[in-house]
Parts: C-alpha cells; structure tokens; sequence
C-alpha cells in the first residue's frame, strides 16, 4: 500500500473538530504574552503581526490542500473549512488589535483605509473572506448549491490580497513576506491545467 493511502488511511479516523479548540491556541498565547509583557517594547504592534501572519499561514495551508491531494494522493479535504474558519478568526484578531488597540480613534480609521494602500489591500482581503466564512456550512451548501463552489473561488483572490498586504507592510524587500507570496501564487498556480499536467509529468 502507497505511504499516502496509509497516511489517508489514519486521516480518516481523525475528527476535524479539534482543530476548533487547538487552533485559537496559539493566538490565545500571543495575547497573554503581550498582556505580560513578553513582546518587547511595542507589544500591540507585534501583536497585530503576529495574528496576521498565523492567518496567513493558515490561509496557505487552506490552499495547499488541493494540490496536496492532486499530486502527492493526500486527502486534507476534511479539515479545509476548519483550517478557513480558522484563518478567518486571526483575520478578525488581526483586525481587531488595529482598530481597538492600535488607531483606538474611529475618525481616523477610514483616514487610514484610504490613504494607506496596504491598509486598503487588506480590508478588501478582509471583505472577500466575510461572505466564505458566512458560508462555511451545510446550511449555506445545500441552499447555494453549485453557486457555492463559485463564491468559494474568491478564495483565489482574497488570500494573493493577503500575501500584498503582508509584503506592503513591512519597510523595503524583506525575503520573509516575498516568500509568503512566492507560495501563494505558486500554489494558485497549480490550479491551471498546463501547469498540473507538467507536474503530473
């Protein structure tokens, strides 16, 4: 038997809720530490990075399951609306330390939307997530029908939004968030028919 079918095999005996109670963890922990103290002299703004980047990766994640599946045979599928809700909640913490802790006044954060490109790249990221994580149920699945799995494709443009806004954040070229977007549009990538029968070859 293929180690992916063995691996597929233990996967299936694994529930997809845990990650419910495990994955705000991490998130939960950054918080205390910048409550106590342990992230340096700017505790808000290494909070907010730290949110942000967690969903980003979570995003990354989200989107290497396909691929993950269609060239190297491991189903990740089961987890993928777990791993996209999840993504959202650090996407919604990652917000919400910037408006509550960081601008703090609510005259200045259209100010901010507008005059900041990276800042307007990444509430238009946040705005294309609102509407999958809204649908992200069994509910929205059976009532959309097919027009589900097109909205759902708005994932293909709200996480490149995401990978900008990390790489306009930062000051200068950093390697770090080039590699973020280097990822992701090369996993975006692997969804056009030329380029997966050249990996498949």
């Amino acid at each position: 038997m293929p180690v992916s079918d063995r691996i597929n095999a233990t996967l299936r005996k694994v529930p997809a809720w845990p990650l419910y109670i495990v994955g705000p963890l991490p998130g939960l922990w950054v918080f205390w530490l910048g409550l106590t103290g342990g992230l340096g002299v700017e505790p808000i703004k290494a909070l907010e990075h730290e949110l942000g980047q967690f969903a980003l990766k979570l995003l990354v994640v989200g989107l290497a399951i396909t691929p993950l599946r269609r060239f190297a045979g491991l189903n990740l599928i089961k987890f993928r609306r777990a791993i996209g809700l999840l993504a959202f909640f650090y996407i919604v913490a990652h917000l919400a330390v910037w408006l509550f802790l960081d601008v703090q006044d609510g005259s200045l954060i259209w100010k901010d939307i507008v005059k900041r490109p990276y800042i307007t790249i990444g509430m238009a990221a946040f705005v294309l997530m609102l509407p999958l994580a809204l649908t992200s149920n069994n509910w929205s699945i059976r009532k959309l029908g097919p027009k589900w799995r097109q909205l759902h494709k708005l994932t293909y443009l709200a996480v490149p939004l995401g990978g900008i806004h990390f790489v306009m954040l930062v000051k200068g070229w950093q390697i770090e968030p080039l590699a973020y977007l280097f990822v992701i549009l090369g996993l975006l990538a692997l969804r056009f028919r030329f380029i997966q029968r050249r990996v498949a070859a």
